[in-house]
């Protein structure tokens, strides 16, 4: 995302703070990411991209196909929107959504519930009291454990074949549900920068020790029930995933926008898709501007790879003792000398979709076209 004059001319009517998107980027990071999975399909992480007319975009390119949700609420509108396959990515204790996906015949038949837990299983039927049989999925914890130490996010006590065999027997066994898939979710490589030796090190062992794994674990499953999918991968481990024989489909979504955690990366490079503007309204000193609101923080440990990165004029930076603040975030250099009251800072996001949590819409920009791409919170829907 470098034309920001064109930008600025596009949108100087517009009253900050807005956010854009330039669509041409989005269309050429799609088309990379089809490029990278090599023929295996890619699901839409709808948690990444937040817009429906985005996520429709997506899907209606060659090499993408269903959504991942986040939310069975989301998933529920997504499904009577027109999304005819969705996976949910994380398990749901929302009674009531669970009692209307047990309640429509077509709701069942496109959403597919995530579990790692038997108790979960349990709480679902309680909470449909019977009804359309329901497809779940079985999430796998695909960590990377060396030396006693666990590298990864803290899902699925699932991880061993025995393991995942037995919950396999257990939904097979119950007629309420019917098993279709199995996900892996390898956050330490596809969430991870290459920024050092030592992550090269972790990622690659963690690639070489989840293959093995994977296909253990796949094959096991396939002994209890036949297997409709296996989703693994993110945006940042696509060819990792999609290498793998047993991996039917993968999940990227923050990859289309292109925020700062994916400036790091060694064997891919997103286009900046998405940034936000900010307006001037105080100048401290000669080398500060003050910018109304641009507070937006990702989610994560707190450090400063979640902060948003003032991204033009180039050259301004945040002040470490501020930060990015609510209603100020002062940015500091020689590039804020030339900055006057009323002019705009452009920000980037370190996240993707958690930043459309703050607009109602995305100003998109095609060559010098612009158009409106209203989002979940625009349609007033807040799935978090």
């Amino acid at each position: 995302m470098g034309d920001f004059d064109r930008y600025e001319r596009l949108t100087a009517e517009l009253e900050p703070p807005y956010a854009v998107i330039d669509l041409a980027a989005f269309r050429r990071n799609a088309d990379d990411l089809v490029r990278r999975a090599a023929g295996t399909p890619i699901r839409v992480a709808s948690k990444s991209v937040r817009c429906r007319a985005l996520i429709r975009a997506a899907l209606d390119l060659p090499g993408f196909h269903g959504v991942m949700s986040y939310s069975l609420p989301e998933a529920i509108w997504l499904a009577r929107n027109g999304v005819d396959d969705i996976l949910m990515g994380y398990p749901t204790v929302h009674r009531a959504a669970l009692k209307e996906l047990a309640g429509d015949g077509e709701l069942a038949s496109r959403i597919t519930l995530m579990i790692d837990d038997f108790e979960q299983l349990a709480f679902v039927k309680a909470a449909t009291g019977g009804g359309e049989r329901i497809q779940v999925c079985l999430d796998i914890d695909a960590s990377l454990r060396i030396l006693g130490q666990h590298l990864g996010v803290r899902r699925s006590p699932l991880r061993t074949p025995e393991q995942v065999m037995d919950l396999a027997r257990r939904v097979v066994a119950d007629d309420a549900f019917e098993l279709v898939g199995v996900m892996f979710y390898e956050a330490q490589i596809a969430g991870l920068p290459d920024t050092s030796p030592a992550v090269r090190l972790v990622k690659k062992l963690s690639a070489d020790e989840l293959s093995e794994r994977r296909g253990l674990v796949v094959d096991a499953v396939k002994q209890v029930a036949p297997l409709r999918l296996v989703n693994s991968g993110g945006t940042g481990s696509i060819e990792v995933s999609s290498a793998d024989p047993a991996v039917t489909e993968v999940t990227a979504g923050s990859g289309l926008y292109g925020p700062t955690l994916f400036d790091k990366y060694d064997v891919f490079q997103p286009e900046p898709a998405v940034a936000y503007a900010l307006g001037v309204v105080r100048r401290p000193t000669p080398r500060i501007a003050t910018l109304f609101g641009g507070g937006y923080v990702a989610s994560g440990p707190a450090k400063k790879s979640r902060l948003p990165l003032p991204s033009w004029p180039f050259g301004l930076k945040l002040l470490g003792t501020e930060g990015a603040g609510e209603v100020q975030t002062p940015v500091s250099g020689e590039a804020a000398r030339g900055l006057k009251i009323g002019d705009r800072v452009w920000m980037r996001y370190a996240k993707a979709g958690e930043m459309l949590e703050r607009f109602d819409v995305l100003h998109g920009i095609d060559g010098n076209e612009l158009t409106e791409l209203v989002s979940y919170r625009g349609e007033g829907k807040n799935f978090g």
